[in-house]
Parts: structure tokens; sequence; C-alpha cells
């Protein structure tokens, strides 16, 4: 199952745009963006999760108010940086444990909070240097972390498909303890395409120091759509051995897709807290095999 729009989803999405847009203009301009806005969630497949609308809705944003493209720009450089200053005590803590792989693991989800589309308004610095002093302190699904690593212990290919800027310095340190730890597994990164909200693009990945190889999805769908991404990011999906799929986007567009994917998330949204019977913001490993 794809976690595709319902009506808890459709009334939260109108909200908070309908919210945005208000406070962005007069109530007349809100009326055309909301009309056209609802004629793209009428007109969208059946099988459009959530992440699908976003590439029409910035259009929206850009015709109705004029904002740039990546409008998340300054978010996005703000999140590299606060993860660059702090890369090198965040590495040295993962170091320091029994298992490298597992507290790296749990920074890598706790960057996830850096997502200011849904956490609008929400998210705060100073709140996530709290959080980084009890990352070690995460308890993940022992179940599913000991899958993940007998399926990198089996070496051949990864695909690491990430979310948001900022966090995606914390996958690169993942990753470098994976590769540290499982040498045969051969490690690719996977952005956007292009401005989705203040997902990661190549621009993210090579701010963040990322030395992996890295291909884009080919959109701007902040999530990964099997049925539209680019041919070269569908190939790296169907070959890989392993996929560990970081943030709601991805897990909304993933979920039951029946390839070998790790998802790993915080529950930000009501609508997964129900489906996975979780608090808001609980940590997430899920095996989609399981």
């Amino acid at each position: 199952m794809k976690i595709t729009m319902d009506p808890q989803c459709l009334l939260c999405y109108l909200q908070r745009h309908l919210q945005t847009a208000r406070s962005l203009g007069d109530d007349k301009t809100a009326m055309a963006f909301a009309r056209e806005l609802m004629q793209q969630l009428i007109d969208a497949p059946e099988w459009a999760a959530s992440p699908h609308f976003g590439p029409g809705l910035a259009k929206l944003y850009t015709k109705y108010y004029g904002l740039e493209e990546d409008r998340f720009r300054q978010e996005k450089l703000e999140s590299n940086r606060f993860v660059l200053e702090r890369m090198d005590a965040v590495r040295s803590r993962i170091r320091a444990q029994e298992d490298p792989v597992y507290a790296g693991l749990q920074f890598a989800i706790l960057g996830n909070y850096l997502d200011f589309s849904a956490l609008q308004g929400k998210v705060s610095y100073e709140e996530l240097d709290r959080m980084l002093e009890t990352a070690l302190e995460m308890e993940l699904d022992p179940e599913n972390y000991k899958s993940f690593c007998r399926d990198l212990e089996r070496g051949g290919k990864l695909l690491y498909l990430t979310d948001n800027a900022g966090e995606i310095g914390f996958d690169r340190l993942l990753a470098e303890e994976i590769r540290r730890k499982y040498p045969r597994m051969e490690i690719t990164f996977c952005v956007r395409g292009g401005p989705a909200s203040n997902d990661a693009t190549r621009e993210d990945a090579q701010a963040v120091g990322i030395s992996f190889p890295v291909i884009d999805n080919g959109t701007r769908v902040g999530g990964t759509e099997l049925e539209t991404v680019s041919r070269e990011c569908l190939e790296a999906l169907q070959s890989a051995d392993v996929i560990l799929a970081k943030g709601m986007g991805n897990t909304e567009t993933m979920l039951g897709c029946g390839l070998n994917v790790y998802f790993a998330f915080l529950v930000k949204c009501k609508r997964i807290a129900d489906i996975f019977d979780k608090p808001m913001m609980t940590p997430m490993l899920v095996r989609e095999k399981a």
C-alpha cells in the first residue's frame, strides 16, 4: 500500500496551505489559489500520495504570490551550516559507541526533524541542539535493525534515498560508518531532481561533503514515486540490494513497493501516527518486507 491521500490528509493539506496563502495576501487571492489547488487534487491519479502535489503547489505559490521556485533556499543553507558546524563532534560521539552504525542511524533519524514544510514554524535549532544531546538514547526496532545489518553484511548495492537538507549531513555520517563496517557494500546517494520544499538536492549533497556517488530522482516530488522517477533512479532502485529511505515523503510514496526498503523517519503527521500507531515525533525504522 502506498500512503495515498484520504479525507484526513486532504483536510490537513488544504488547511496548511490556505493558512500560508492567507498570510501572504488577501482572501480573494487565497480563494483563487485554493480553487486551483483543489483542481490539482481532483485531477491527480488515484495512486498519488501527498508529496505528488509538491511541484504543482510550488507553481501556485509562484503564480499568486511571486515566491521563488526554491522558496526554502535560506532554510536549506542554514540547515547545512548548522550540521556542518557540529559534524566533527557528532562523528566523534558516533565512533565512541560500541555499534557506530546504530549510533549513526540514531543521528540520521534525528536529523529528520529539519523539515520546514511538515513542521511549519516549529523547527528550532535550539531544540535540535537539545535533541542531539539525547540522540544516543533513541530506541529503534531491534529486529528490523538486525535485519538491516544482515543485509549490509551480504554486500552488494545500497541506495540511500535522502530527505531534507541539513539532515543529509547526518546521512553522510551514517554512510561513512556503514562503509567502515561493511566495505563490500557499494553506496549511492539519491537526492531530489530540483527544488522540493527544503529537501536535499545535488547542491546540498555537495555542501555537506558527500563523497559517495550521487544521483537524483529526476523530479521535484518530495518522495520517490516509481511512476515518475527518472530511468537512472528507477534502475538504481531495481538493482539495489538494500534501500534506506529517509523521511515521511519516501515512506508515503514507497510503502508497499515490494523492494528491500528500510524506512527511517520521525513521525510528523497524524496520518502516519495512526498508520503505525505511534505518538508524534517517534523515531521509526520500518522494514518494507516485514
